[in-house]
C-alpha cells in the first residue's frame, strides 16, 4: 500500500483486517493532507459515499424485522406518487420516448438496484442528464422533495428486468422516514449508531472534529487514473460535509471513521448483534448476504469490473474468485464508495477487511483489489 502513496496515487490509507470479529491487523499509511504532510491518524474521518448504502439497507431491514413491510410490497403502496410511472423505451434518445409501466417496482427491487431508476452518473440514457439538470440529488433538497422530483421522470427500464446502479437506496431512505415517522438521520442514530457507539458517524462533521477530516483528492489526469498526481477535489455530490444539511443521502451521504465502520461490519459478521446489542435478526442478515436477483441477472457497471457477481439486500455477492484470489473468495459479500472506502466479508474463510482512502475516481480502485489479494494470501 505504501507504493500508492509514494507514487502520488493516493494521499493516505487506513486498513483493518478481521478474523471472525477479532481485529488482527490495523495499519495506516500516508497523509491526512498531502500539502501539509500531516500523517494519517487512527481516527481520521472519511466520506463513506456508497458504503452508506449498506447502512441504509440495514436500517430498512430493522423495520422489516419490526414487521412494517414485506419485501415484495409495491413501492407505490407507500409512495403513491410512483403510481403509473412511465418507462423509457429501449434505445430511446429523447425523454418523452416512453412506454407504460408493465409491473410496478417492489421494495426488494429497490434494495437490489433493479427497480428501474437511474443515478445521473453514467450519462448513457436521456434520464441521467435530467437528474443532473433538475438536481434530483441536490444537497439543498430533502428526501421527500427528491422523491417528488423522481415521480415526474420516467424509469430507464421496466422494473425487475435489469440491474442498474441507481438512486434506489435513497428512495429506500425515504421509506425509512415514512415507515418510522422519524427523519432518516434520527432513525440511524437511535437504531444503529447509538447502540453500536458509532460516535463519529453522521451526515456532517461537528466543528470540534474538523481537524480529523481527511482531504478529498482526485487524479490530476482523469483519462489515465494510474498516472501520478492528485489535486484537491470538492464534495460535489454530497455537499459540504462540515456543516448540517437537509438531504440525508441514503446512497452516499455519511461520514465515518474506519473504527466506527468496523464496528458496523462486526455486527453484520455476528449475525446482527454486537456487544450485547441486537440490531438485526439473524435471518435478516442472512437475507442481506443472499442473492435476491432473478436467475441470469448479474451486476453490470460501465466502469467497474465485477464479473460473476449478484446482489443481496445491500451487498454484492461474489460467485467466483477475482483474478489472483483463492476459492475462499467465493461467497464474499462487499461494497464500497466512489472515493475509496471498501469493506468485504469472506464467510468461507471467516475473514473480513476494510480499507479507506479519499480519492474520487469512479468505482474502480486498483489499490483495494491489491489489498484484498494480499489479505487473502496472508490469511489463507
Amino acid at each position: 500500500m505504501q507504493q500508492y502513496v509514494d507514487k502520488n496515487l493516493l494521499s493516505g490509507l487506513s486498513a483493518v483486517i478481521l478474523e471472525g470479529t477479532d481485529i488482527v491487523d490495523f495499519k495506516t499509511w500516508g497523509y491526512m493532507d498531502i500539502e501539509s504532510k500531516r500523517p494519517m491518524i487512527d481516527d481520521a474521518i472519511f466520506r463513506a459515499y456508497s458504503n452508506t448504502k449498506i447502512v441504509t439497507s440495514a436500517a430498512a431491514m430493522i423495520l422489516y424485522d419490526d414487521g412494517v413491510f414485506q419485501l415484495d410490497d409495491l413501492v407505490e403502496k407507500y409512495i403513491p406518487q410512483f403510481k403509473d410511472l412511465k418507462v423509457l423505451r429501449k434505445g430511446a434518445k429523447e425523454l418523452d420516448d416512453t412506454e407504460a409501466l408493465k409491473t410496478p417496482a417492489t421494495i426488494r427491487q429497490l434494495f437490489t438496484h433493479s427497480a428501474g431508476f437511474a443515478y445521473g452518473l453514467f450519462m448513457n440514457n436521456p434520464v441521467d442528464q435530467v437528474y443532473v439538470d433538475q438536481r434530483v440529488m441536490g444537497s439543498e433538497s430533502n428526501l421527500a422533495e427528491m422523491v417528488d422530483k423522481l415521480a415526474k421522470l420516467p424509469l430507464i427500464y421496466q422494473p425487475g428486468t435489469e440491474w442498474q446502479y441507481s438512486v434506489a437506496i435513497d428512495v429506500l431512505a425515504r421509506l425509512v422516514e415514512i415507515w418510522s415517522g422519524k427523519s432518516f438521520v434520527e432513525f440511524l442514530k437511535e437504531r444503529i449508531f447509538e447502540p453500536l457507539q458509532m460516535v463519529d458517524t453522521d451526515f456532517y462533521v461537528q466543528k470540534e472534529n474538523h481537524d480529523r477530516v481527511t482531504t478529498h483528492y482526485a487524479p490530476v489526469n482523469m483519462a489515465d487514473p494510474m498516472a501520478p498526481g492528485l489535486a484537491q477535489c470538492p464534495d460535489l455530490m454530497i455537499g459540504n460535509i462540515l456543516e448540517p444539511k437537509t438531504l440525508y443521502c441514503g446512497g452516499g451521504g455519511l461520514v465515518t471513521t474506519i473504527g466506527d465502520y468496523t464496528t458496523f461490519i462486526q455486527m453484520i459478521i455476528q449475525d446482527g448483534e454486537w456487544n450485547g446489542k441486537r440490531i438485526l435478526k439473524k435471518e435478516s442478515v442472512e437475507l442481506m448476504r443472499t442473492n435476491q436477483l432473478p436467475p441470469g441477472m448479474e451486476i453490470k457497471l460501465p466502469m467497474w469490473k465485477m464479473k460473476n457477481s449478484v446482489f443481496g439486500l445491500g451487498f454484492a455477492i461474489k460467485n467466483a474468485p477475482a483474478e489472483g484470489e483463492p476459492d475462499a473468495a467465493i461467497g464474499e459479500y462487499h461494497w464500497g464508495g466512489m472515493s475509496g472506502t471498501h469493506s468485504w466479508i469472506a464467510p468461507k474463510r471467516n475473514i473480513a477487511a476494510l480499507i479507506f482512502t479519499q480519492r474520487a475516481y469512479g468505482f474502480w480502485h486498483p489499490f483495494s483489489h491489491d489489498f484484498k489479494r494480499l489479505v487473502y494470501k496472508a490469511m489463507t
